[in-house]
């Protein structure tokens, strides 16, 4: 059953803390997961976070941590020590400790790892931490059992015993060479039929895919979900094993990357959330809002050219905003399916031709579809010639926004800007400024009085 936070339990929570009345915390909190304590601690203020955290089992605190909003999480670990730090990370895999000490000063960092009293658990981390940020190797774990191809089944089974301890979930056992290369794998389910005394070199699989420490976390995931992959090893330049990504990593790559476009569809330019300080959530904001704003400014000189034959034939006033969000809405639409379409790499190729064809087949169905009805609705309230007007002008300026929306995030991608940009108030401006233009010179010859 899915747990729900309640208005309830977070009063009695608080009035528990301000009491201090740990058994009753406790027991709130015993039949909890991790994530589930986390949305808790994350609607706490810093000091009654900490008191909460420090009631809780040593086992279940450092997935707790990890849980935890980012901005609670670093709000939290300055009231620890580095001590108590190396002491929280001490159960975590190496790639989770190495996102924890990440974010710390440099020099918290140093007095963390000094305070690690696993030598080898700390250069995994220090070495972690050192790749660079959104490659393969700030992703992946240290933790993996590795055997030699000269070595036997049995021989093998008993080096996992010995390596499993470090290794929460067991995928696969990778072979190395006597250079510790990476040059195969053997499934669990090869090992535990095979015969004790042959050796790996003979029953290993050789075709293994993996990624270098320097690809790019993007592709990583690419990589994972066109392979349908749940484990993918790490190899350095020389093609050495030096650990493994699983695929919990990956989704998380893949939900920050959905954080990241939803905003910039939007027309928000930087990574911020809503525990930003008021300038930098401005900031992030008011680039693209002066883009619409000067779009309108351009828009309202075009309706301004024609205001003489507006007061002439007014009843074409009525339709504008219809032309401009019409236009706006077919133009994201349009730029949100190849966003999506260059985002799963369903859209190969330099050809960009195919697709804008495509884009206008359908923009040219729902474009006559719509301007049919409003067709009908003019030709009512008005005469054929509003009618003939609008309904012409509708389906062009439909079939301009899906021509747009297609091309706009295709020529982006292609000079590697981010085309999510192109979704929000870049595509919808444009398409004000030549819907408008595009009414108003339909209405210039069907009207025949401009």
């Amino acid at each position: 059953m899915q747990f729900e936070l309640s208005t309830e339990m977070m009063d009695g929570l608080k009035q528990a803390i301000e009491e201090q009345n740990a058994t009753y915390i406790k027991d709130g909190l015993y039949d909890l997961y991790a994530p589930d304590i986390a949305l808790i601690i994350n609607q706490l203020n810093i000091e009654q976070a900490a008191y909460i955290y420090e009631l809780l089992d040593d086992e279940v605190a450092p997935n707790v941590l990890l849980e935890l909003d980012d901005d609670t999480r670093e709000k939290l670990l300055a009231t620890f020590s580095s001590k108590q730090i190396a002491e929280q990370i001490d159960n975590m895999d190496s790639d989770d400790a190495a996102d924890v000490i990440s974010e710390l000063p440099e020099d918290i960092q140093e007095e963390v790892l000094s305070h690690i009293e696993d030598i080898e658990q700390a250069s995994d981390i220090a070495e972690l931490i050192n790749y660079d940020e959104g490659t393969a190797g700030s992703l992946m774990a240290k933790e993996l059992v590795s055997v030699y191809a000269f070595e036997t089944v049995s021989q093998c089974i008993e080096e996992i015993r010995k390596q499993a301890d470090n290794v929460d979930v067991m995928y696969a056992v990778y072979v190395v060479d006597n250079n510790e290369k990476l040059i195969g794998m053997l499934s669990l389910k090869k090992l535990i039929i095979s015969h004790p005394l042959a050796r790996i070199e003979e029953i290993y699989e050789p075709d293994v895919q993996s990624v270098k420490t320097t690809t790019p976390s993007e592709e990583v995931s690419e990589f994972m979900q066109k392979y349908d992959l749940v484990v993918l090893p790490v190899v350095d330049q020389l093609g050495r094993l030096v650990g493994r990504i699983t695929i919990d990593d990956v989704v998380d790559v893949m939900r920050e990357t959905a954080d990241e476009n939803m905003p910039r569809m939007s027309g928000i330019s930087d990574d911020v959330d809503t525990n930003d300080k008021l300038w930098r959530l401005s900031r992030a904001r008011i680039p693209w809002l002066l883009v619409g704003m000067c779009g309108g400014i351009v828009g309202s000189r075009i309706i301004g050219t024609y205001e003489e034959s507006i007061k002439i034939h007014p009843e074409m006033a009525y339709f504008i905003p219809l032309i401009g969000a019409m236009g706006g809405n077919v133009g994201v639409q349009s730029s949100a399916i190849i966003v999506q379409g260059l985002a799963n790499n369903s859209l190969l190729g330099d050809n960009i031709t195919p697709k804008l064809i495509k884009e206008l087949g359908v923009g040219l169905i729902n474009g006559l579809i719509c301007a049919g009805l409003i067709w009908g609705y003019a030709f009512l309230i008005e005469d054929w010639r509003l009618a003939a007007t609008v309904s012409s002008a509708l389906l062009t300026v439909i079939l301009c926004a899906s021509f747009l929306g297609t091309f706009v995030p295709l020529t982006m991608n292609r000079f590697k800007i981010n085309p999510a940009l192109a979704t929000g108030p870049f595509v919808t401006t444009l398409n004000d400024i030549i819907g408008s233009t595009i009414y108003f010179l339909m209405g210039r010859m069907l009207y025949s009085v401009f």
